[in-house]
């Protein structure tokens, strides 16, 4: 399998705080990826990384074959590569639909300036909306749907954009298990055109989505394998018990 991402140890320090220490990390095509640690491991801080909210200190990071390391933003998203974030990033007074609109705009094939197209882009938001279970929700203002339903529409918008990579950050965080359910239908019926990279605390989630984990560390990658590899390594299992055992006699 081709890799499509591949990050070469990658820093990113803050004074002297090193939140992310030369990390190594490789997302094939198509991958169903998970990035699981302890808090303040350097997941977040790593898919910022990639995304282009923030720059390393050093290292290096290959997309589609090419040095993206510097960057910005707007530049990786129109190369294919979207993210949602922890808490749902939704123009709360904007509708649905436009909240979708918006997140395709720059990537469609269709050109926007003509009738024809706007139709054409507004029929391919509709139908992405529907894939998240959004149907008929289209004219209500963002801000009026429920916590679950703005984190679909937040995939939604990402989706717009026609990603090659797409970047989840606890996308089931504060789901209810009815929510969490549609969370995964979603994200299996998704193309194998598109690799994802997810950052979950939920291990339910990530045993019944990804095909590979890696377990990010004190921002170093611990080690990489299958779910049941990984739920299996006693270092995972150290990383996870020794930081609650400091939380204990803290």
């Amino acid at each position: 399998m081709t890799d499509l991402l591949t990050v070469t140890e990658l820093t990113r320090s803050y004074g002297s705080f090193v939140a992310l220490d030369r990390a190594d990390l490789t997302v094939a095509e198509g991958a169903r990826h998970a990035l699981i640690g302890p808090n303040g491991a350097g997941k977040t801080t790593l898919l910022n990384l990639i995304a282009g909210t923030d720059l390393a200190t050093s290292g290096r990071i290959a997309f589609a074959g090419r040095d993206i390391t510097w960057q910005r933003p707007h530049r990786r998203s129109r190369g294919g590569i979207a993210r949602t974030f922890q808490h749902p990033s939704v123009v709360p007074v904007a509708t649905v639909l436009d909240n979708v609109l918006l997140g395709a705009w720059h990537h469609h094939t269709a050109a926007p300036w003509r009738r024809a197209g706007r139709r054409r882009i507004a029929d391919d938001c509709r139908a992405i909306l529907e894939t998240v279970g959004l149907t008929g929700l289209e004219h209500r203002q963002a801000g009026e749907l429920s916590h679950g339903r703005r984190r679909m529409l937040d995939l939604a918008v990402a989706l717009a954009g026609r990603p090659r990579l797409l970047l989840l950050d606890e996308p089931a965080a504060g789901l209810t298990d009815a929510d969490v359910t549609v969370l995964l239908a979603v994200l299996r019926d998704l193309s194998d055109d598109v690799a994802v990279l997810l950052v979950e605390h939920n291990l339910d989630v990530v045993a019944a989505f990804a095909r590979t984990v890696t377990v990010l560390h004190h921002g170093r990658p611990l080690v990489t394998g299958t779910p049941a590899e990984i739920q299996a390594d006693p270092a995972v299992r150290e990383a996870y018990l020794g930081r609650r055992k400091v939380a204990e006699t803290a």
